[in-house]
């Protein structure tokens, strides 16, 4: 049989028996990422925050006051609520209890038509049920008209129908599940803190509702409540305490159009970097979106035209740009829409046109209106503005000078970067390697076709610290801004990294432990949509060797290195007896050495850095690194004791 008549056996093999029709749930079982992004631990906790949603919806409405969320001993999840219940009378379409239909039918909800909710968040209506077909086991009890209701299920399916099992004077719904071991196999275990994190920040969107987390599975039971009456005027002083700001009380604004309702919170601190938060619907909007956008243009533009009636800038002063009045500013946008629409699956971005006009127009009037009536604020704020103008049109004449000289040009790479013979992005690797001796043991040992070489000397400048006129004026950084090819700061473009793995290569001790920190602020602060897009990556070259002839057994880092090493020399004959090695230095291996245990990706293993709590990362940078030296102190108290062994 010739090739051709294979191929044509095979193709008339495939007819409409071939065609698989999913039915009910069996297509967020067969495809879950499609559903939650991802079945490891990010789609794992996606999942309480599908069934969270639903009685944010209700407190949205303006029915719910509290939620409860509860980690059960058994790692299963409780949600509770004080809403009006998921109806339980018959849903005419389907014949059944409109509670099971919510719970087992895709796309079944209040969330459609309008006449359930006003403004939604969640999945637009398929969370409930997806949580049920993901779930091992779901119990769902509904407390309404002085009776409770409950019914059960199985991996999506129906184990017992609807019934009475109590009596109440209680309304609201309560959702226990537990996450099936079989989707979820890297790990069904909820983390305490994410989940903590993510209550807290719906707990300040939503200000007036209280939300609170409890965890059984230790002893004494941990429990956090939180409530914010100030809702996201609450969220911006949370995001600047412990930073010196201009004025006390945060700027906040709230109006509504086109039953489109537009939150702004913003306050100004002493520093240099910008922190800006922005929500559609209670979703983190990482992207930011059409309602970014009118914030920005309205924030620009009336201090701009403040600053010229007030002549704080002269009539032929350049105005400030959006960079220079966001410069140590701090803010949180919150919008509701009846229908959002989000540009990506993982709605990240908002998209809706209309949003633009009426956030730059409600924040516009209010923001104007704030600056007028309090003076001495609003000369704080543009005096702040003119200052970061100063420094910008300072560095732009650095930069141009430095441009003359061919550093930022890509056509004049750095002299010291071993670049590699790939120009696809995607495969290629820049390895930022400290100290010139490490610098030559990678370049020997590395492969050429993808991965290339960027020796670093020293420490390099603490930014959060630094003016960019002070950023651009170090070497070392305008290497790293020069090999990257994406530009910086406000010209920052993702699009262009000529590398699209970026690890950082630093000696296991207390000096490289230093540079890495001082590379992640400079790649949080200046770079930031690299790490966001998942490009930054820690090496993690070995602590040990342990070597018996010419036998070597190598221990990673972790938190049982100790415990490995030990056992690594127990498992070797007495004779010849083991040497230990500890490598406190990349310098101390040599090129193979260092191939085989850090570089090669058939063996290496490397920590992917990511930015899952930008407010916490913010915070952390600005404790570790700021000008602050009491709450850096109090840190290194609080945590001293977790150093076992202290190079010095």
């Amino acid at each position: 049989m010739t090739d051709k008549q294979v191929n044509k056996g095979q193709a008339s093999a495939y007819d409409a028996s071939q065609i698989q029709v999913l039915e009910g749930l069996e297509a967020v079982r067969k495809r879950p990422g499609m559903y939650i992004g991802s079945t490891g631990p990010q789609g794992l906790h996606h999942l309480v925050w599908e069934i969270v949603d639903n009685s944010i919806d209700e407190a949205l409405a303006g029915y719910c006051t509290e939620i409860n969320v509860t980690i059960e001993e058994d790692n299963s999840i409780t949600v509770k609520d004080n809403g009006r219940g998921i109806p339980v009378g018959i849903q005419e379409k389907t014949g059944r209890p409109a509670v099971e239909t919510v719970f087992t039918v895709l796309h079944a909800g209040g969330k459609f038509g309008g006449g359930g909710y006003k403004v939604s968040g969640g999945l637009h209506g398929v969370g409930s049920s997806v949580v049920n077909a993901l779930s091992e086991s779901l119990n769902v009890k509904v407390h309404v008209d002085g009776k409770i209701h409950h019914q059960e299920f199985n991996r999506g399916k129906v184990v017992d129908d609807l019934e009475v099992i109590g009596e109440t004077d209680h309304r609201g719904t309560v959702v226990n599940f537990k996450p099936d071991a079989e989707i979820f196999k890297e790990t069904t275990i909820f983390e305490y803190d994410k989940l903590a994190t993510r209550i807290r920040e719906l707990a300040f969107l939503n200000r007036g509702l209280r939300i609170s987390i409890t965890d059984k599975r230790v002893s004494p039971e941990k429990e956090e409540s939180y409530y914010y009456e100030g809702g996201i005027k609450s969220y911006v002083e949370y995001l600047n305490a412990g930073k010196t700001v201009l004025f006390p009380d945060p700027i906040y604004t709230e109006g509504e159009q086109q039953d489109i309702s537009v939150e702004v919170a913003i306050q100004y601190t002493d520093d240099y970097h910008t922190n800006l938060l922005s929500f559609a619907n209670n979703i983190h909007t990482y992207e930011g979106g059409t309602h970014e956008f009118g914030f920005r243009t309205a924030l620009t533009r009336v201090i701009n035209d403040y600053a010229k009636r007030q002549k704080l800038l002269k009539e032929n002063d350049e105005n400030l740009s959006g960079d220079d009045v966001r410069e140590g500013m701090t803010a949180v946008i919150s919008i509701k829409h009846p229908e959002p629409q989000f540009e990506g699956q993982t709605k990240t971005k908002l998209g809706n046109s209309e949003v633009r006009t009426v956030t730059d127009r409600l924040f516009s009037e209010a923001f104007n209106k704030f600056l007028l009536e309090n003076p001495d604020v609003a000369k704080r704020v543009v005096e702040k503005g003119i200052l970061a103008s100063k420094a910008r049109l300072a560095a732009k004449r650095a930069r141009e000078v430095t441009r003359r000289k061919g550093a930022l040009e890509i056509s004049s790479l750095p002299g010291k970067l071993a670049d590699c013979s790939s120009r696809d992005p995607e495969k290629s690797e820049l390895y930022i390697v400290e100290g010139d001796s490490a610098g030559g043991s990678a370049k020997t040992g590395r492969d050429r076709k993808y991965q290339a070489i960027l020796p670093i000397r020293g420490k390099i400048l603490n930014v959060e610290k630094a003016s960019m006129e002070k950023i651009l004026a170090n070497a070392e950084i305008r290497s790293l801004f020069t090999a990257m090819g994406t530009g910086f700061g406000g010209d920052f473009d993702v699009s262009k990294a000529r590398y699209h793995k970026l690890i950082i290569m630093t000696d296991a001790d207390v000096d490289g432990a230093h540079i890495r920190t001082l590379l992640l602020t400079l790649f949080y602060r200046y770079m930031r949509p690299i790490v966001e897009a998942g490009y930054v990556y820690i090496a993690q070259p070995p602590l040990y060797g342990v070597k018996q002839g010419k036998k070597i057994t190598y221990i990673q880092p972790g938190k049982d290195a100790d415990e490995r090493l030990a056992q690594a020399v127990a498992d070797l004959p007495a004779t010849p007896k083991p040497s230990i090695q500890r490598y406190k230095g990349l310098g101390e291996m040599d090129d193979h050495q260092l191939w085989d245990t850090t570089m090669d990706p058939a063996k290496r293993t490397m920590l992917r850095v990511t930015v899952e709590d930008a407010a916490k990362a913010d915070a952390v940078f600005d404790m570790l690194m700021g000008d602050r030296v009491e709450p850096r102190r109090e840190f290194i108290e609080a945590n001293a004791h977790y150093v076992k062994n202290l190079d010095i």
